[in-house]
């Protein structure tokens, strides 16, 4: 950062950050555990729905992935949405649509139905991920983006440590309270506390420093000079700043591959590791669905811990070093998980795989903010989102397609941890030459 935007920077005070990531990011986290919760729901219940709907593995791997092919198409226009009338009216938007939809799944009755509702549900919830992210650039400037992201980011960790106890409670319990199968009641309960968060979130979530009541002038006034000198010096050195900028930069498409080989790695996880806990361990019936779907939770209670440590030492170090690391941690856990031959070492290598995932994650959204400014900011990271969610289609897809082929996970294990290594390549190339506007701006 150049000595006019850090002196700006210096000049708010410590404090003011303190109130405004106490203030948002608890609204916009809560959004996201909803939304990760709610993605993530038919790994939950694969077991009990594959029964009732008569899906195999490559079903139930197209209806987990179908969700995202709304994800890939409707991004782009959605942030650009979001960026003209504001991310409390559209959060809370995508927020009681996708609610209703969620809901509504509870009424499927064969795979077809369910494929609509999947694809359905992909199309209202478009744009929440990657509007967040934009959301977030307009409140933090760069030194305070490292902590702002993990913080953001640690609510991945967080949904399924509050979605696996949830969901097991549900499960076990859904039917006697509400009269339907526990499947069905999972998705009933998901869609109605869905809609009561974006209530929250129109009544709550200020657009700009500007809007917020809770900081007074002297407080929005520092922040809103932080950000627009940190914006100006951008452009001067290089950044992007207009929507076909980077809709047509290379920098941007292969930005976007590398964060496709991260979501590759995370989302089979999301989908299939009760699943794969159940196998391995020769877990059938009722009991070994609950006590999977607890075990489920384990890896993501250890990933909050690290993305947490890892956020204090990386934001001493450059963002590409600060992504490469736990990437290559997650590459080498799915490595190890394909040997696990019991129970617990396979938790164990999960444990790795799915902190390293989840650490790199924030520390990678480091490197598109440098830039991108303006509306190359709103249309380059919803661009960067679409693209890495075919890996929501294609991840569950493949993975399920191998299991039915080879009767395991160990071939798909192997798979996504060579699209990881590949991502990993992009990122010590591309991601450098990116990285390199940042020392121009220190």
């Amino acid at each position: 950062m150049s000595t006019t935007a850090a002196v700006i920077q210096d000049s708010v005070a410590p404090r003011t950050w303190r109130k405004v990531s106490l203030r948002i990011i608890p609204l916009v986290g809560l959004a996201y555990v909803a939304s990760y919760t709610d993605r993530a729901n038919l790994g939950y219940i694969a077991a009990p729905m594959k029964r009732d709907l008569h899906l195999d593995g490559s079903q139930f791997g197209l209806a987990a992935g179908l969700f995202f092919i709304g994800y890939v198409l409707v991004e782009v226009p959605s942030n650009l949405m979001l960026r003209r009338f504001g991310a409390r009216r559209w959060i809370a938007r995508i927020m009681i649509t996708w609610g209703l939809i969620t809901a509504a799944t509870a009424a499927v009755t064969s795979a077809p139905m369910l494929y609509v509702a999947r694809l359905l549900l992909g199309f209202a919830e478009a744009g929440l991920a990657a509007g967040i992210l934009l959301y977030l650039t307009n409140w933090f400037p760069r030194r305070q983006r490292s902590w702002a992201l993990s913080l953001f980011i640690l609510m991945i960790p967080v949904s399924s440590i509050i979605g696996s106890p949830l969901a097991a409670a549900v499960i076990k319990w859904g039917q006697s309270l509400l009269g339907i199968t526990n499947w069905r009641a999972l998705f009933l309960v998901e869609g109605v506390l869905t809609a009561i968060v974006s209530v929250l979130i129109f009544a709550f979530l200020p657009d700009r420093p500007e809007n917020a009541r809770w900081l007074d002038q002297q407080e929005k006034a520092a922040i809103e000079t932080t950000l627009a000198a940190e914006a100006a010096e951008q452009r001067a050195h290089g950044a992007l700043t207009g929507l076909r900028d980077a809709l047509t930069s290379g920098r941007v498409w292969a930005m976007a591959v590398c964060w496709f080989a991260i979501a590759f790695g995370l989302y089979p996880m999301a989908f299939f590791l009760p699943t794969m806990i159940a196998t391995i361990t020769k877990g059938i019936g009722g009991a070994a669905d609950v006590s999977s779907v607890l075990l489920s939770a384990i890896p993501y209670a250890v990933a909050a811990v690290a993305l947490l440590g890892w956020a204090h030492f990386a934001s001493r170090r450059s963002a590409v070093t600060a992504t490469l690391v736990p990437m290559g941690g997650g590459a080498v856990g799915l490595l190890l998980a394909t040997f696990a031959h019991s129970g617990t070492l396979f938790v164990l290598a999960v444990c790795l795989s799915v902190a390293g995932i989840i650490t790199a994650m924030p520390q990678y959204w480091r490197i598109p903010a440098i830039g991108l400014t303006d509306a190359a900011a709103a249309s380059g990271i919803a661009l960067i989102n679409s693209v890495s969610n075919i890996s929501g289609f294609v991840g569950p897809y493949i993975t399920g397609w191998i299991s039915d082929a080879t009767g395991s996970f160990t071939y798909a294990l192997l798979t996504i941890a060579i699209i990881m290594i590949g991502g990993m390549g992009v990122l010590l190339t591309v991601g450098r030459r990116m990285e390199s506007l940042d020392g121009r701006l220190a």
